[in-house]
């Protein structure tokens, strides 16, 4: 029997849970598992489906996964808690002999850094312990790495110039919104760039280089070069790669929002103290917040926004290298998804969907024993044709273009 704990209960995570409940010939019991049980409980009852069970616990503490994953002594554990949290469920899935799968690196929770040193550290006891860990299966990273390994196995011999390019071409009808967590997304976009060229890597001010890239169905966007952890591991792997960027859109209004809440000290990431008022009247107390923590309460809740949610997104792989015939060719990779199509699936808007399809699809792969490799792996390093059979199948088509002009 196959047996699955989902951690984390937000946009991705139900996504993820109804996706696993639409193949119960892989997924036989699925556990949906977070701080906030009555949120998985909805989700369980909005699924329908009697192999959808729930739990409680909080990731920060490896003592409550400990007990969590002895009690339902699941095969695979997909993470999809915050960043923060994945080594305390790595951790928690070594001493209970669990194996693993995120779709996000870690990254520390008083510091606006990630990258995959930390996880790579467990690589040695996964490997001792016969376990498997698959790091990065969402869609970037995720699926625009298998995108790459797909890549490299048919069309190319070398790959020299890899731009992974993200457009966002929806509307929410919000003043200022973000996709995925609030905290997790403006942490990511504020702080610097970072890409990979003639075998170092190259630091940029946030959101410094930017250009029109034209996206299918879509149109031109102006796309920004950010740091993207999925290069870390791709430039490791692909070792032919002489540059490799990663590019996100973003529209005027979302810019100058975001400069705003950086200009009045909102995206701050250290504690400040604030004198509250006692709710009875009699004085007022000290209190520590964290400026990012408090906007997110505020800000509208990505799991929202998917009812009113019109247009697409659009994210792939530009690659040119040299192709197996000995000659240079350019090579476009991409998918694009429909918020609609998504909301009226899952209830979720397409950035949540195209993050926990994958994450769904690279849980199948595992327990089909297609992706079963003991240690800590990027998903690059497994075979991508079963992936990416599986998951056009499962609502993320993909579509090639060869020899085009890339922009880059």
């Amino acid at each position: 029997m196959n047996k699955v704990i989902i951690i984390g209960c937000g946009g991705v995570g139900t996504v993820c849970a109804h996706k696993c409940a639409q193949n119960p010939d892989v997924f036989h019991e699925i556990v949906i598992a977070s701080r906030n049980r009555a949120k998985c409980d909805a989700v369980a009852r909005a699924i329908g489906a009697p192999n959808v069970t729930t739990d409680q616990v909080d990731a920060d503490e490896i003592d409550q996964l400990v007990a969590l994953f002895n009690r339902h002594k699941p095969n695979l554990v997909i993470n999809l808690a915050l960043p923060y949290q994945d080594l305390t469920i790595m951790e928690a899935c070594l001493q209970c002999g669990v194996n693993y799968l995120d779709t996000a690196n870690y990254e520390p929770r008083d510091e606006a850094h990630f990258e995959y040193s930390w996880q790579w550290a467990y690589r040695e006891r996964f490997e001792k312990a016969g376990l498997t860990a698959i790091l990065g299966c969402g869609f970037d990273p995720g699926v625009t790495s298998i995108y790459t390994a797909y890549a490299a196995k048919h069309h190319f011999k070398e790959i020299h110039y890899l731009d992974i390019v993200d457009c966002n071409a929806g509307d929410h009808h919000k003043a200022f919104a973000t996709n995925f967590n609030p905290e997790i997304n403006i942490r990511e976009i504020t702080q610097k760039g970072l890409y990979w060229e003639d075998g170092k890597w190259v630091e940029t001010e946030p959101l410094e280089f930017h250009k029109d890239l034209t996206y299918p169905n879509i149109g031109p966007r102006d796309s920004y070069l950010l740091h993207h952890e999925e290069i870390e591991s791709l430039v490791i792997n692909y070792p032919t790669i002489k540059r490799a960027r990663f590019w996100m859109t973003f529209g005027q209004q979302y810019l100058k929002h975001l400069e705003v809440i950086q200009n009045i000290g909102m995206s701050r990431i250290d504690e400040v103290e604030y004198e509250a008022p006692l709710a009875d009247g009699t004085g007022n107390v000290r209190v520590k917040i964290v400026p990012l923590q408090f906007l997110k309460a505020v800000l509208p809740n990505p799991q929202d926004l998917g009812e009113n949610y019109e247009g697409e997104t659009s994210i792939g792989c530009r690659i040119r290298g040299i192709g197996n015939d000995g000659q240079e060719h350019t090579y476009y990779i991409y998918n694009n998804c429909s918020h609609r199509a998504a909301y009226e699936e899952t209830g979720m808007q397409a950035v949540s969907y195209t993050t926990g399809v994958p994450a769904m699809t690279g849980a199948m792969m595992f327990l089909k024993g297609l992706w079963a490799m003991p240690g800590v792996h990027n998903v690059e390093e497994f075979d991508p044709d079963p992936f990416l059979a599986e998951v056009a199948k499962q609502g993320l088509p993909w579509h090639e273009l060869h020899d085009i002009d890339l922009e880059l």
